[in-house]
């Protein structure tokens, strides 16, 4: 679901999945992270975290009917979530991180900006979207 920025409570154990950066290519990924309204954060909550740890997940919009209340419903667009399971190699390397949670947002931390950004593979490629052709 879409809030309104300040309208979703954060939980102190759910877990940030990553913020949506919508600077569109301005700013430096390798030195500094969106901020303000440049910065949309996705959360998950602890329990689903735990579930859902091993996977790679992608967030698409899409055309087509949102949820009742999410904000993407009067644009004709909805929001669609893809997953695929890490390698054992990639949730090796990621198993040693420590959740960003709630808590530590809601005291002003923020997470650090990534050393190294591993691309596994093309989105479309890694969870393609269903029904879609591949070409």
């Amino acid at each position: 679901m879409c809030y309104p920025a300040g309208e979703f409570i954060v939980g102190d154990r759910d877990v940030l999945l990553g913020l949506l950066d919508l600077r569109l290519g301005v700013g430096d990924i390798a030195t500094d992270l969106p901020e303000g309204n440049d910065a949309v954060p996705v959360w998950i909550s602890g329990s689903q975290f735990q579930a859902w740890k091993h996977t790679q997940m992608v967030l698409d919009v899409v055309p087509g009917r949102g949820s009742g209340f999410s904000l993407e419903t009067p644009e004709g667009l909805r929001f669609l979530s893809r997953g695929r399971a890490f390698t054992q190699d990639e949730y090796d390397l990621l198993k040693e991180l420590v959740p960003f949670v709630g808590v530590d947002w809601e005291e002003g931390r923020r997470p650090p900006v990534p050393g190294d950004i591993i691309v596994v593979a093309e989105a479309a490629d890694a969870c393609p979207v269903p029904g879609m052709l591949q070409g």
